[in-house]
């Protein structure tokens, strides 16, 4: 019998890497994929708000700086499977895609499902034996198996099966899991203005402070939901707040309407023109936040809206999850184990996470074609397995 190799998850990672290794093996029947769920990719479909931006087209040295904690142990995966060979597989696969702002890359449908329904299709017509509907509890469950790839995902949205499966995996095997905790998520204001969710924020400035020091400032979008600060540039920010909280330290937000404006010019512009600087829509919430305002005091107000962090939304509403199987303990050129031999990781189950902005799927497609690869080159010098 020849030796297979085991994928856990079929997520985008797992099926990159089931397609990847049937491909390099030339023989699909020796890839086992095994998902808890009744069908591939469930978590695809909810990607980009079910539109799934699928990548993010700049150069490496642009992309990189959107990677965290450790954008260096990515560079060799992306390299051996980069944005541009995304768009071209998937292009290949009758997917067609198309840049929308941002240099974000999604299908030109704009329908997350066919990019789920893609991967799927050319899964099944390399002859991967899919097992869906089927968990594995333990490593020691694939004993049969010459080589294992890991590609469970993180913890969020665990109503897609992502429930930290594969941080037990690893730790069976004897490998450290840095603590975890939701990323690009909401992060809740104290004393939340009622009149704020469903706001939508266009083209303003973000500052987050932590124990009252800048620690990272964005410029663009967001919006005002129920739970707090969301999509966009809160959640460019959320990583670094989330952690703050969780390690106890005060977390600020700072609201910065006018960024095109400095405060002098802001004073010019209210003497030429006395009237409304801002929209209906916020003006209520905004005034209730700075009582007694005054036009001497309406620069610095419309430059620096403070906003105290006390909360965030949990893995339930998290986009990613942050932290996970440490890289140190990984092979950045293979995804492999340096702990055990015949087993690999790659995506989301990884310490290695993503800004929004396609960057967190093209990791998940980088590390999940490198570890199918070396996962099946391994097999040619592997010994068949004993039956039980």
């Amino acid at each position: 019998m020849q030796p297979r190799l085991a994928i856990v998850g079929g997520g985008p990672a797992g099926m990159m890497a089931a397609i990847r290794a049937a491909e390099t093996l030339g023989d699909g029947s020796r890839v086992v994929l095994f998902d808890k769920n009744d069908r591939l990719g469930r978590k695809i479909y909810l990607t980009g708000k079910g539109r799934c931006n699928l990548t993010n087209e700049r150069p490496w040295e642009e992309f990189a700086p959107h990677v965290h904690p450790n954008q260096g142990f990515l560079k060799q995966a992306f390299r051996a499977f980069s944005n541009e060979d995304t768009v071209r597989f998937f292009t290949a696969l009758g997917v067609p895609t198309v840049t929308l702002q941002g240099r974000r890359v999604y299908p030109a449908s704009l329908v997350a499902g066919d990019v789920a329904r893609a991967l799927e299709r050319r899964v099944r017509e390399l002859g991967v034996e899919v097992r869906c509907g089927t968990s594995v509890g333990h490593l020691s469950d694939l004993a049969g198996f010459a080589a294992v790839i890991v590609a469970t995902g993180g913890k969020s949205y665990p109503v897609t099966g992502s429930t930290g499966d594969g941080y037990r995996f690893a730790e069976e095997a004897g490998h450290t899991v840095t603590p975890v905790f939701p990323s690009e998520t909401a992060l809740l204001p104290k004393d939340y203005d009622p009149g704020l969710p469903g706001l939508e924020m266009k083209n303003v400035g973000l500052q987050l402070y932590v124990d009252r020091t800048l620690v990272q400032q964005e410029q663009g979008d967001f919006s005002f939901t129920d739970d707090g600060l969301e999509s966009g540039i809160a959640y460019h920010l959320s990583r670094r707040a989330v952690w703050a909280l969780v390690n106890g330290q005060r977390v600020d937000l700072v609201l910065d309407l006018k960024p095109a404006l400095t405060e002098e010019q802001l004073v010019n512009r209210i003497k030429r023109d006395p009237g409304p600087l801002l929209p209906k829509s916020i003006m209520a919430p905004f005034l209730r936040a700075h009582p007694g305002l005054t036009d001497e005091k309406l620069p610095v107000a419309l430059k620096s809206w403070p906003f105290r962090i006390v909360d965030y939304k949990g893995f339930e509403r998290a986009v990613v999850t942050a932290g996970g199987v440490s890289l140190k303990e990984i092979v950045p050129k293979t995804m492999a184990s340096r702990l055990r031999p015949g087993l690999w990781f790659c995506g989301e189950v990884l310490d290695l996470d993503g800004d929004t902005g396609g960057y967190n799927l093209q990791i998940a497609f980088s590390t999940g074609a490198l570890a199918g690869v070396s996962a099946a080159r391994s097999l040619a010098t592997s010994v068949p397995p004993r039956e039980p």
